[in-house]
């Protein structure tokens, strides 16, 4: 996801898709440690998502 499109996004729109992304990043962590993950790269991607994702929140915050 793009800084462009969730800058776009609603306060209740960040925190939905926070909290989406954390459920994804949970279960992308078990995939990999059962050894059943294919995509690695989604990993790094999730993780980065959700940093773009905090930053947004703060900045609306302020």
């Amino acid at each position: 996801m793009k800084m462009a499109e969730i800058k776009d996004m609603t306060v209740d729109q960040l925190g939905d898709e926070l909290l989406k992304l954390k459920k994804e990043q949970l279960n992308l962590r078990f995939q990999q440690a059962s050894g059943q993950l294919e995509n690695t790269a989604r990993m790094r991607e999730v993780r980065r998502t959700i940093a773009r994702l905090k930053t947004a929140q703060s900045a609306a915050n302020q």
